[in-house]
């Protein structure tokens, strides 16, 4: 019963969202994506034009990366702990974050470096054909993209979607540049939130097309 409710109350939410932004620029997919971040974070700012960036290989990148069970790191533990559990387990993906790993600390000190940084560096092989999911961390951003410029993994796709005024702005737009699929957005807004509402939408999207 609780169940139905809250399924009603996402519908009722959906609809006043569809009602209130009326047209928009994204395509189907994209504004499901879109619409569940809006319904995340109740900030219809991602609905205007190009607010939300997706690369023209993202959602086909996720959909593949899922279907051969990949691995979703994150830069923080707030962002796994937000996805979908079903979902990961029906789809048998994995999931991690090392940012709080005590050696990633140790290592982060010794060499003057964030936790977020090296705890990228430290998840190399999950990164490599994987999902990463950044919404608080510029640095791991920055770090993710250094090492796919390097050629030293190539994800499936990244969601670069830091939140802050440090690095934030300047940090997606670098994304832009690599040859890698993603998703980001413009200006300071984002986070660990939004983060994870794109990753349940491209869930939702899987399960309803393709799962």
């Amino acid at each position: 019963m609780a169940s139905e409710k809250a399924m009603d109350i996402e519908k009722k939410s959906m609809a006043i969202i569809e009602q209130e932004v009326g047209k928009h620029n994204y395509n189907e997919l994209e504004w499901i994506i879109v619409r569940r971040i809006i319904h995340a974070t109740a900030d219809f700012d991602f609905a205007k034009q190009n607010a939300i960036i997706f690369h023209k290989d993202a959602i086909t990148s996720a959909f593949n990366a899922i279907a051969n069970r990949c691995v979703i790191v994150g830069d923080s533990d707030i962002v796994l702990a937000a996805l979908n559990k079903k979902s990961l387990s029906d789809f048998g993906l994995g999931c991690v974050c090392k940012i709080s790993d005590e050696l990633v600390a140790s290592e982060a000190k010794q060499l003057n470096k964030t936790r977020a940084e090296v705890a990228m560096r430290r998840s190399t092989d999950d990164i490599n054909n994987g999902i990463v999911a950044i919404g608080n961390a510029p640095t791991a951003l920055y770090e993710v993209i250094r090492m796919a410029n390097e050629k030293i993994v190539k994800p499936a796709l990244i969601i670069g979607i830091p939140v802050g005024f440090v690095s934030a702005v300047e940090s997606k737009e670098e994304l832009l540049n690599v040859n890698v699929p993603y998703i980001t957005n413009k200006g300071r807004k984002g986070g660990s939130t939004v983060a994870a509402s794109i990753i349940n939408a491209l869930f939702g999207i899987y399960r309803d097309r393709m799962g």
